[in-house]
């Protein structure tokens, strides 16, 4: 979508919601699912519809951990931080992954392949730690598991590209 067809998609979105009560948040949950993240040039956009600063729509995107000002990777790996999967190791793993795809939470490798997210329960206590890697949960996930999952979603990358 080129940055005018953003930015009307946006004040169409915007102006049909500014007289609901709090629109900000449903405004950004939109504007995420269809591009992915809340791009940082579309906040003014979004603040002059609204009648609000730049810096509170800007404030809201940062405090909540959901909205993203950065396009994802190709694949979203999420590690459980809840009290189950941290007794069973998670923090181990957290350390793992983010020094094995050399990014911490909220950031992308270098090659756009893996957005790495915290997340705060998968449901899945019984079979801790766990991870989902875009759709699915994965359990009793360890370093070598990581691994090996994560480096079959760079291979996925490698075939497409052949």
């Amino acid at each position: 979508m080129a940055i005018l067809d953003q930015d009307q998609f946006v004040k169409e979105i915007a102006l049909g919601m500014k007289d609901a009560p709090g629109p900000l948040i449903e405004i950004l949950h939109k504007v995420q699912l269809e591009f992915g993240y809340v791009p940082p040039k579309l906040v003014a956009t979004i603040a002059e519809c609204l009648n609000l600063s730049r810096a509170e729509v800007h404030g809201v995107i940062s405090f909540y951990h959901f909205f993203r000002s950065t396009p994802p990777g190709r694949h979203i790996v999420k590690i459980c931080r809840a009290e189950a999967c941290q007794a069973m190791g998670a923090r181990r793993l957290e350390e793992h992954a983010k020094q094995s795809l050399n990014i911490g939470f909220h950031e992308t490798t270098n090659d756009g392949c893996i957005t790495l997210e915290p997340v705060y329960c998968l449901g899945n206590c019984a079979c801790a730690p766990a991870i989902r890697i875009n759709d699915e949960i994965h359990a009793n996930v360890d370093a070598e598991l990581f691994d090996q999952l994560t480096g079959e979603l760079t291979y996925e990358k490698l075939e497409v590209r052949d």
